[in-house]
């Protein structure tokens, strides 16, 4: 019987990863069909920048492509029509600080039929070489759909879609992490029917799937046959290869977001990896001044240059941010958002901290709170007691949620929009759909009022929800 069983498992394994190789290629084959009709799909309210900002593109892609050092021309903003009616897209927006179309929408790039509509477009990440968008759809599954998306920006302000896939073992596809060979390491925060484990996908420089790791081994091979059921659901990922050093954050069990869940269901620890094995070597279980465990610890980033290896983390509903100490594997309160200056009174301790950004100085960390409306810079020169150094306050209904510094740290980009699951599922954090661009310097945050992006009313199909955020 157990051979028996063996070898069905075996079989659906090749089935499942022979549709998924042949559905790549037909959507790679439908796309090249289309050519460069893709933006005829979905409107925005300038029809003149339909097709781009060709009379500007003076000296073709190269013109376009931020070299080493060099200022970001191009904002890529991956979202959905709130209505679900018209194609989840890319939105392409002038970033150039000297264009006259500062922070207009100049292309837009819908996802081709099948499975392009209704994927909860969330966050994206350019590879190593920029020449590659990965942008991953969280509730893709629900659909049964493919929820990881690639696209070729080497024309920086034309992308081409190339072609969508899925994990083997997992699903909820998170965040994505750019490694050394031009590829990817993907966050899963659920099993392949959304319940956990979760996984860690990884995509070689050539967009190849390569494993869904986890633990010791690979579950590309279906093992280990008996995972660990401690709640792995990985969504926040960060990494110093330098100190072969990763973690991943532990935020949700996905199914309990969605109906008829009574309530979720929510983490509080980080994983400590070795990124060279992909292999998790420890857990830090994180726990609130009164002793209860850390609350929905969505993110993670490892400090720039610290000797230790230090990160932080944030407990989304607890309202603490958590030093993660590699060395002792140990975590420790090192700040409480509900000390934020001016107070914002929310249902939630703390605004609700959920993404943050840490500049490569290695003494600041940024979180935005996404019920109090606050984009929040603080000290880390104590690392054990942060400090507030600065704030932006957007507005109490705001809801920041995703924030991205540039290459040089000098601007940070801000979309207005969580997650709402409407009637698949319990969670509704809307945000008022708006993109911001904050300055950036050593010791303060202040508002880019010339930037003003607002996704209700940037395209003519309706209202759209911005979430991921890359720029080149």
């Amino acid at each position: 019987m157990r051979e028996a069983n063996r070898v069905a498992g075996t079989t659906a394994r090749l089935f499942l990863i022979t549709g998924l190789v042949l559905g790549a290629c037909t959507m790679a084959l439908a796309q090249n069909d289309r050519g460069g009709r893709q933006e005829d799909h979905h409107g925005y309210q300038d029809n003149d920048d339909h097709r781009g900002d060709r009379d500007n593109d003076d000296h073709g892609r190269d013109q376009n492509r931020s070299d080493h050092g060099a200022r970001e021309k191009v904002l890529y903003i991956w979202a959905q029509d709130q209505a679900k009616i018209a194609p989840d897209f890319l939105a392409v927006v002038d970033f150039d600080e000297q264009s006259p179309r500062y922070g207009k929408v100049i292309n837009v790039v819908p996802l081709p039929p099948p499975g392009n509509i209704g994927n909860e477009p969330h966050h994206c990440h350019l590879n190593s070489n920029k020449t590659i968008l990965g942008c991953g759809g969280l509730l893709s599954l629900l659909k049964g759909q493919n929820g990881i998306f690639f696209f070729d920006v080497s024309d920086a302000k034309k992308p081409r879609f190339m072609f969508s896939t899925k994990a083997v073992e997992s699903s909820m596809t998170d965040d994505f992490l750019p490694i050394e060979n031009g590829g990817f390491l993907i966050t899963q925060m659920g099993s392949a029917d959304g319940m956990a484990p979760g996984r860690v996908a990884e995509f070689d420089g050539r967009m190849h799937f390569i494993a869904d790791h986890f633990g010791t081994v690979s579950l590309f091979e279906e093992w280990p046959t008996t995972p660990p059921l401690d709640g792995f659901n990985p969504h926040g990922i960060s990494a110093r290869p330098d100190m072969n050093l990763m973690m991943t954050s532990d935020f949700i069990l996905p199914s309990s977001t969605l109906m008829p869940s009574m309530g979720p269901v929510l983490r509080g620890s980080v994983r400590i990896w070795n990124y060279r094995e992909r292999r998790i070597t420890r857990t830090v279980d994180l726990f609130a001044p009164d002793g209860t465990p850390a609350q929905g610890t969505m993110d993670v980033k490892l400090l720039p240059k610290d000797r230790h290896g230090y990160g932080y983390t944030s407990g989304m509903f607890d309202g603490h941010i958590y030093l993660i100490d590699p060395e002792r594997d140990a975590g420790t309160v090192a700040f409480d958002l509900s000390t934020v200056k001016p107070h914002v009174d929310t249902p939630v301790p703390g605004g609700m901290g959920q993404i943050m950004a840490t500049p490569q100085c290695g003494d600041r960390l940024i979180v935005g709170t996404f019920m109090a409306g606050q984009i929040v810079m603080l000290d880390t020169t104590d690392r054990f007691h942060l400090e507030q150094v600065s704030v932006v306050n957007l507005g109490a209904n705001a809801g920041p949620h995703n924030l991205v510094l540039n290459a040089d740290d000098s601007r940070l980009v801000v979309t207005d929009y969580f997650l709402n699951e409407d009637d698949k599922g319990i969670i509704h954090f809307e945000g008022d759909h708006k993109v911001h661009v904050l300055k950036v310097t050593h010791d303060r945050l202040t508002e880019d009022k010339r930037f003003n992006l607002d996704f209700n009313t940037a395209f003519k199909t309706g209202p759209a929800r911005p979430h991921g955020i890359a720029m080149k």
